[in-house]
């Protein structure tokens, strides 16, 4: 604003000064007197207002910067990252993949070892689910004892819906003389644990550590399975198939034999196994149509090394006399 006014005055001078030469020697001393009046007045002007705008404006120092002195550089707050979109649940892990059944194993429960000894376990186990297995699912220690495995592996190949894979773990007994087991699960890579079954159940293994020179081996487990041949209708015949699943605990010489609720027992059968191992026994009761109806049993019955009676199987003959 102070520039401003300062321009007009001066121009006013510059005016009057024009004036002034374009009349040369004809103008009046009362012309001249106003002149003069004019230029004082604007350079007093000038001068009042060059005082104003010095008192006004502040002085700003400029620091000097030495060639050492540190760059200044800004420090900026880093934007919030954008949230990216939500994605859905991933529902494949348990309601898909999560599904397994065991087809069969090694090392059957109670088997002896020697403290210390090491063994392979290794379990048959069929993928029943809808997914493929890759190597990102995991074999995972669940509970009982470690047996010097790892807490989990990775599964060693992909297994496609259906498939069998072996899972071998190479595993060892303890020193101290016990019966210890070890279960075990998998995992999906979303860390969905899931076992075997309906139930889905941990896999496992169960044995026994001895110190004996000569452990007490033997039969340790026994399942046993009923078919009827033809499974229905009123044939001349009909059969009553029995078998039963046995598991050593170790090489063992076992004799036994299977006895019929009508007395008719088979003779007796030496059976001799160089290890632990899962082995079956079978026996078959053929019926007439003509035999009288009702319900009848066999039973397997082992006699050396130590005496043992199974429960009897029951089935019913319901056809015939």
């Amino acid at each position: 604003m102070f520039t401003s006014k300062k321009f007009t005055l001066l121009s006013l001078l510059i005016t009057s000064s024009l004036l002034m030469t374009a009349c040369g020697a004809e103008a009046t001393p009362d012309a001249a007197q106003a002149i003069n009046s004019i230029e004082t007045s604007v350079a007093e002007t000038v001068a009042a207002q060059d005082a104003i705008q010095s008192e006004s404006a502040p002085t700003m120092a400029i620091p000097a910067v030495s060639p050492t002195s540190p760059v200044f550089v800004p420090t900026l707050t880093p934007l919030a990252p954008i949230a990216s979109p939500t994605l859905p649940a991933n529902t494949a892990g348990k309601s898909q993949c999560a599904s397994a059944s065991l087809v069969s194993e090694t090392i059957p429960d109670g088997t002896i070892f020697q403290p210390g000894e090491k063994f392979t376990k290794t379990w048959e186990i069929k993928n029943t689910s809808a997914c493929t297995w890759d190597t990102s699912y995991k074999i995972l220690f669940w509970s009982g004892d470690l047996l010097g495995g790892a807490y989990y592996y990775n599964l060693p190949q992909m297994v496609a819906p259906g498939q069998t894979l072996p899972i071998s773990l190479l595993l060892v007994a303890p020193v101290a003389p016990a019966d210890y087991t070890s279960e075990w699960m998998l995992q999906t890579p979303d860390s969905v644990e899931y076992g075997v079954g309906q139930y889905s159940a941990p896999f496992y293994v169960k044995i026994e550590v001895s110190t004996a020179d000569t452990p007490n081996y033997g039969v340790s487990a026994i399942d046993f399975n009923l078919v009827q041949d033809p499974p229905s209708g009123c044939p001349a015949n009909t059969n009553y198939i029995v078998t039963a699943t046995l598991a050593t605990t170790g090489p063992v010489k076992f004799t036994y034999y299977w006895a019929q609720s009508d007395g008719n027992n088979s003779s007796q059968k030496a059976v001799t196994v160089e290890s632990a191992t899962t082995l079956t026994l079978s026996h078959e009761w053929k019926l007439h149509i003509a035999t009288n109806t009702g319900t009848r049993w066999m039973s397997l019955i082992i006699v050396d090394p130590v005496y043992k009676e199974y429960p009897p199987i029951e089935f019913t003959k319901t056809c015939g006399g």
